[in-house]
């Protein structure tokens, strides 16, 4: 099999524009996930990927091995390295075709209004995906969800949910046929007292600012996670597996 060992190769330079431009990603409607896991994750929700890539050392792994399928493309380390966004590449990444919205999913939702840091952003998928949420909507504010730092921080829980960006995102809350919840800092009702049952959709707010004025009017219900005195706020990922959480438990 030939190895591309030059980062001048139209595909590698592809590849590298996806991993590291969001505008790229969604003119193509394409997104470069690394490692084994995320793979693993991919093809069990039925995402064929469009190409695997993988270096020698990564086919000579068993468990990616196992995962590469027919052709994947040969790349020399330091190829691979150029495209991989990890400190520490596995050896195996692939282009995928982002998943559309199959329309609105009954049931519970996450709406994200200018949640910046990728991070955080995949932190929030991943809890979603494991607290039974069927979409999450996104604002044009929010980091790309679609980014190599938040596929990891989601570890597989993109593939479980259906994401959309919005341009709108107060009129996709309108739209929302349930209870919609807000989580504020402070002044809401305590969390563990809420009625948070039947179909529920919930607004998790940017790291500074938080909800805007104009979606927290949009809520039903003003939720507050109790705290210790002293203690200002959480981190807006760890107040949304808490709240989700909770919601789940139900």
């Amino acid at each position: 099999m030939a190895i591309l060992s030059s980062r001048d190769n139209p595909r590698v330079k592809r590849w590298i524009k996806l991993a590291g431009d969001a505008r790229y990603r969604r003119a193509e409607k394409r997104a470069l996930i690394e490692g084994p896991h995320l793979l693993a994750a991919a093809l069990q929700h039925g995402h064929k990927p469009v190409a695997v890539l993988v270096t020698e050392e990564g086919a000579a792994d068993a468990e990616i091995r196992s995962l590469l399928g027919e052709n994947p493309v040969m790349l020399a380390k330091a190829v691979f390295r150029a495209i991989a966004d990890a400190d520490a590449p596995q050896g195996v990444a692939a282009e995928i075709v982002i998943p559309e919205p199959r329309g609105q999913r009954p049931g519970r939702t996450v709406f994200l209004e200018g949640v910046q840091d990728p991070a955080n952003v995949g932190a929030i998928l991943r809890s979603a995906a494991a607290f039974g949420v069927g979409q999450v909507v996104l604002d044009r504010a929010c980091a790309d969800p679609w980014s190599p730092k938040a596929l990891r921080a989601g570890m597989g829980g993109h593939f479980a949910l259906q994401i959309a960006q919005a341009a709108d995102l107060l009129r996709e809350i309108r739209a929302f046929k349930g209870t919609v919840a807000v989580a504020m800092a402070r002044g809401g009702t305590a969390l563990g007292g809420a009625p948070l049952n039947g179909a529920l959709a919930w607004i998790f707010g940017g790291e500074g600012a938080g909800v805007s004025e104009e979606a927290a009017k949009l809520a039903n219900l003003h939720i507050t996670i109790p705290m210790a005195a002293g203690t200002e706020s959480l981190n807006v990922a760890a107040a949304a597996a808490i709240c989700l959480y909770q919601s789940f438990c139900r």
